[in-house]
């Protein structure tokens, strides 16, 4: 395995976070104070963020609070402290000289964010090699995945190959890189997408959806552009991953007669 460490620990109204490396990648893990061992979901952060952006740390807390999960974001390649390539400056470029001319940015991102999949999946899947042998989650605990725009973009390739994973919330993205990966699915997902999205249709956000393989899939589809997603959407992957993640407790067989 690559090597692998913690680096940092602070505590802030009941949550823990530890800050951690896998190969050089930067990564953050939560984890609820005085914690027993407990499920494991991974978050992937949208395009130009980073793995403590406010949404990460506000999802992250509430995972961690009100599902008792243990939580961990990588930082994306060229994303948080991490050195852009060549290539992804390129990229970048291209996107903003789009945006300026008011010319569709869609094809750029679906083309990087395929690209940075390529590089992520692999780091995702040393990671998740790396916390599943810590004392606080174990080989044995059920694995979620929560990404949405580029944090779909990396997700839906990483579930495809990654049997530990066994539910998934994604949601804003275009299908033309995701389809074939998404018909390789077939664990429980929960998708979201915004009824008036400017850079997406909702014919592109349907078709993904209809792509994926499991026999238990929920759509989400809420009014408003591309970045009104209603906060409540993370409320709702919470209690998502409590269904699919969490443990029923053993039932006593039934001695009476």
């Amino acid at each position: 395995m690559q090597s692998a460490c913690f680096t940092a620990e602070t505590t802030t109204n009941g949550v823990i976070e530890h800050d951690f490396t896998v190969g050089g990648v930067t990564g953050a893990f939560w984890s609820p104070q005085r914690a027993d061992r407990a499920p494991l979901v991974l978050m992937g952060h949208g395009g130009g963020n980073h793995k403590k952006s406010p949404a990460m740390l506000g999802r992250a807390r509430l995972l961690a609070l009100h599902g008792g999960f243990h939580v961990a974001c990588l930082d994306a390649p060229g994303h948080g402290g991490r050195p852009r390539t060549a290539h992804d400056e390129r990229e970048i470029a291209a996107m903003r000289q789009a945006m300026e001319a008011g010319e569709p940015v869609g094809p750029i991102v679906v083309r990087y964010n395929a690209h940075l999949a390529e590089r992520a999946v692999p780091e995702w899947r040393a990671a998740l090699d790396f916390l599943l042998g810590t004392p606080w989650v174990g080989a044995d605990e059920p694995v979620g995945y929560f990404g949405l725009n580029m944090g779909t973009a990396i997700g839906v390739p990483l579930t495809a190959v990654e049997p530990r994973i066994k539910a998934a919330v994604f949601g804003l993205h275009w299908p033309d890189a995701l389809a074939e990966y998404a018909r390789r699915i077939t664990v429980p997902i929960e998708y979201t997408l915004q009824w008036d999205d400017e850079h997406i249709p909702r014919e592109s956000g349907l078709a993904l959806f209809d792509a994926f393989a499991s026999k238990e899939k929920t759509l989400h589809a809420n009014s408003g552009s591309h970045k009104e997603l209603p906060r409540s959407e993370s409320d709702s992957a919470v209690r998502f991953f409590v269904r699919h993640l969490e443990q029923p407790e053993p039932q006593q067989p039934d001695l009476t007669w």
